[in-house]
């Protein structure tokens, strides 16, 4: 994915309203081009860590968007790892 398109996911996560269709997939890869370290947990668990902040977040299923509380608890982490859109 190009850093074009992450940089449209990161602003997509920040937008108002909360958008309801962004991609889980699309969300991970962003973390990916952040130097996050995410690691499977049980079920649908996914712990990310990135820049000393860490969160667990559910991968949804069987949709593959992210709902409004989800992306607003994505925004809240990247916030507390220092990212916010250019």
């Amino acid at each position: 994915m190009s850093k074009r398109k992450h940089a449209e996911i990161l602003r997509d996560i920040f937008a108002q309203p909360v958008p309801a269709d962004v991609r889980w997939d699309d969300i991970e890869s962003l973390f990916n081009s952040l130097g996050a370290e995410i690691d499977e947990g049980k079920g649908s668990r996914v712990r990310v860590a990135l820049n000393g902040i860490r969160a667990v977040f559910h991968r949804p299923h069987p949709e593959r968007t992210a709902d409004k509380g989800a992306l607003k608890s994505v925004r809240r982490f990247l916030i507390e790892a220092g990212v916010r859109p250019e």
